[in-house]
């Protein structure tokens, strides 16, 4: 009697067993399904605009680009994708630093760093407004090499006095593989050349302060950021870190019959300064039921908004994090926190 309950009670669990795995798979077989139908709805379905949304943002992820390709033909994402970019400034082209004054920068305030709550329709995040532009600077990991960087608030351990910043320029990333200790393009800190994956003489789409705490960008070469006494800069690629005003004007104005200008719906960062001097970083928080994310659009107007004469894009997504006396503020996309990096803008006290 004793071997047949057993026997009934291990009967019983492996029946058991299975009877929860069965569930768990119909489960996770809806879940795909569900996610399918509105995916396909999303690109195939009656709405456009959707679908002319979805892409950028899609294609702006590393490990997700693939998608937009299950449903849709490869020119016609091409089609969108191109649509959708912003606009590059001719070589040469760099702003106008005599629409910034710094001479008369407000050193006394009681206010010297001001963070404020940020919304849009799709997007919310943390805007912060530094006062004395002399206080931002580049700061950068201890090494630049093919392995993992450091999160914004590790990189401000190597620059004592600091205490705030958001992450910087771009980075390798191959969507299999990143390092994020491994910069892109070119980076100046402190006077300094610190990186250059080509020439002096090499056209570079730069962003940072000049010497006289202004904050400039370009398509410009190494020299000639050096002949403008520029201190502090960093590499953003085109498509993920654009120029988004200049000289006082949004750049996706440009063509404003777009619908999709200005790129998917993302975390986002950016970077930029007032007439004043006064230094404005930004991050938008995105991926997220209470935050869609921006786009570059979103990005230009919340900073003219906000008085920028010139901001700029960084890099954006699981990178975008902005952290204030030691704490992140802001929401990244990331279960395991922001993403690791190899430069950010970071500020004295």
């Amino acid at each position: 009697m004793s071997q047949h309950r057993r026997k009934s009670s291990k009967s019983y669990t492996k029946t058991r067993i299975l009877h929860i795995l069965a569930i768990i798979g119909i489960t996770l077989l809806f879940v795909v399904a569900a996610c399918f139908l509105a995916l396909l709805i999303l690109f195939k379905g009656p709405s456009p605009t959707a679908k002319t949304e979805a892409v950028p943002t899609f294609h702006e992820m590393s490990a997700m680009k693939w998608v937009p390709y299950l449903f849709l033909n490869n020119s016609e994402v091409d089609q969108i994708l191109d649509n959708s970019k912003m606009v590059e400034v001719e070589e040469g082209t760099v702003t106008n630093l005599d629409l910034i004054d710094t001479t008369t920068v407000e050193t006394t305030s009681q206010e010297p760093i001001e963070v404020l709550d940020v919304s849009g329709a799709s997007y919310k995040g943390k805007l912060m407004i530094i006062k004395d532009p002399s206080k931002v600077f580049l700061g950068t990991v201890p090494e630049f090499y093919e392995g993992p960087g450091e999160v914004v608030a590790d990189i401000m351990t190597h620059y004592p006095g600091t205490v705030a910043g958001v992450n910087g320029g771009d980075f390798i990333d191959m969507g299999s593989y990143s390092y994020t200790a491994q910069p892109l393009g070119a980076v100046i800190s402190n006077n300094t050349v610190v990186y250059c994956d080509a020439n002096y003489d090499t056209p570079y789409h730069l962003s940072g302060f000049t010497n006289d705490n202004k904050f400039f960008m370009g398509n410009i070469t190494i020299n000639e950021a050096l002949e403008m006494g520029v201190r502090d800069a960093v590499y953003t690629v085109h498509e993920t870190g654009p120029f988004l005003v200049m000289d006082g004007v949004a750049l996706i104005d440009a063509v404003p019959d777009s619908a999709t200008y200005g790129g998917g719906k993302n975390p986002r960062t950016a970077i930029g300064q007032r007439a004043d001097g006064s230094v404005i970083l930004l991050v938008v928080d995105g991926r997220q039921a209470n935050s869609l994310g921006a786009t570059f659009k979103d990005l230009a107007y919340t900073m003219l908004e906000y008085g920028a004469v010139n901001a700029c894009a960084m890099d954006g997504g699981t990178s975008s994090q902005m952290v204030y006396y030691g704490e992140v503020i802001n929401n990244p996309y990331s279960p395991t926190g922001p993403r690791k990096c190899p430069t950010a803008w970071l500020v004295y006290e």
